[in-house]
């Protein structure tokens, strides 16, 4: 996939400007610099993996694209543990969620780091089965009966790609039960 591909899969949440972000799991930045493509420069996107290079890489890619690094914070930490963030508008998590087995505990965290109103943007391989490079991928079914159970509305299926190594790729947007923006 190229970079548009992931503005494309991400683009049909529609997006306000700004916002204070996090991308969990953000290896190399592909879907964090669709994010900021997306949510422009007043944004603020916590880019946070465990992988320094891969964040690295992210950081000279990002200033290449924007001129800089402002609105960009990286983060060498394990997501799947608290993380001291503020408040978030909006969690990505772009082929991350398959790496953990137990996805509503991940989800319940999730919730936990988002304000009022914040959304939760997903992109997964659409299959229940996985692989050694995928071993927990779930399915945009899966997603939305864990997320309601996780406390988020119903999700609502943005786009789909056909994907070379597990059948299709989706994105999916879902925002905290109760509070969604109208």
């Amino acid at each position: 996939m190229v970079h548009a591909d992931h503005v494309r899969l991400l683009e049909p949440a529609g997006f306000s400007t700004g916002g204070v972000w996090a991308d969990l799991g953000a290896g190399r930045g592909a879907f964090t610099l669709a994010l900021r493509e997306l949510t422009g420069s007043q944004a603020v996107i916590h880019a946070i993996d465990q992988d320094r290079r891969a964040l690295k890489d992210l950081e000279g890619e990002y200033r290449a694209r924007f001129g800089g690094t402002d609105g960009l914070i990286l983060l060498a930490k394990d997501f799947s543990r608290p993380v001291n963030l503020p408040p978030l508008d909006g969690v990505l998590m772009a082929n991350s969620l398959h790496f953990f087995k137990d996805h509503g505990r991940m989800l319940r965290l999730v919730a936990s780091m988002l304000k009022p109103g914040g959304i939760l943007l997903l992109v997964e391989y659409n299959v229940e089965t996985g692989n050694p490079w995928v071993p927990y991928p779930l399915s945009f079914g899966m997603f939305s009966t864990l997320a309601s159970d996780s406390g988020f509305e119903t999700p609502s299926l943005l786009a789909r790609r056909p994907s070379r190594f597990l059948r299709e790729m989706y994105s999916a947007s879902t925002h905290l039960a109760g509070t969604a923006l109208p």
